[in-house]
């Protein structure tokens, strides 16, 4: 009975000396949860955009220790997001960077870092800043969400319609030779053109709707697609006015993937 009172004691002290550690770097909020031998739960006051708090363990292998996230970082960011594009274009890159930057190992979607017990503060800020960043994908500021909103839906025309039949950037060359009026991507070789549009905002909206409106005053002839990266928040006057005039739409890109490379295979002859 005496021995088991001084195993729990050393372990306890083992306990109180890493979470001393930890919150010297990082934060006092920081508290451990002792769950096997040389296993602690990691509790801090980072928390994904719905409040979720960040699931970090610290366990022992041999002469290091290993805080890692057993995969629940990626796994949480997937109820929001298609976890596909963060392999690939921006997302990616960022991705990389970060691990490399703070000296994280990633294996099969599980994050994690590796110290002696001496430098585990320094892991551990690292470990929590590159947890911070990588979430921060699912939130990014306003422009940065643009450019991977656009870069996604070049990348889904890019992987289903020939090459050759896409032009990006696309303006009328005989009515619009200032280049006001933009299409984001013109697909040719049907009776009659498709024109997509990829919209973001209530301003790309206003935007698309003033050249839908120019396109009909010129009397050119087209099919057109909207592409919305969240129709829910653009406003609902100006998504009105612009049902008025816009043809087939698609309330967002990720979630409706599928659907998109169906409709473009009923209007468009060997897409893949």
């Amino acid at each position: 009975m005496i021995q088991f009172n001084s195993i729990s004691l050393d372990m306890s002290i083992k306990q109180l000396e890493i979470q001393n550690k930890l919150r010297k770097v990082v934060s006092c909020e920081i508290s451990l949860l002792e769950e096997g031998i040389d296993r602690f739960r990691v509790f801090t006051p980072f928390e994904f955009e719905d409040g979720d708090h960040f699931s970090i363990v610290l366990k022992k292998n041999g002469e290091y220790w290993i805080f890692s996230d057993e995969a629940h970082t990626i796994m949480h960011m997937s109820y929001d997001m298609d976890i596909s594009v963060l392999k690939k274009g921006s997302r990616q890159k960022i991705i990389t960077n970060t691990l490399l930057n703070f000296g994280i190992d990633e294996n099969n979607g599980t994050l994690s870092i590796k110290a002696k017990e001496e430098n585990l503060g320094n892991a551990f800020y690292n470990f929590v800043q590159a947890l911070v960043k990588i979430t921060d994908l699912s939130y990014l500021s306003k422009e940065h969400v643009r450019s991977t909103f656009y870069e996604d839906f070049r990348s889904l025309l890019s992987e289903n319609v020939e090459p050759d039949r896409l032009a990006f950037d696309y303006t009328h060359p005989e009515h619009d030779k200032e280049g006001k009026y933009v299409v984001d991507c013109r697909i040719n070789g049907t009776s009659k053109p498709v024109y997509l549009f990829a919209i973001p905002n209530n301003s790309k909206c206003k935007d698309v709707m003033i050249s839908m409106y120019q396109f009909e005053r010129w009397g050119v002839r087209y099919n057109s697609v909207s592409i919305f990266e969240d129709q829910e928040n653009i406003n609902r006057r100006v998504l009105a006015k612009f049902s008025d005039i816009g043809e087939k739409q698609f309330s967002s890109l990720l979630s409706n993937k599928e659907r998109i490379r169906k409709y473009l295979s009923e209007q468009i002859e060997d897409i893949s």
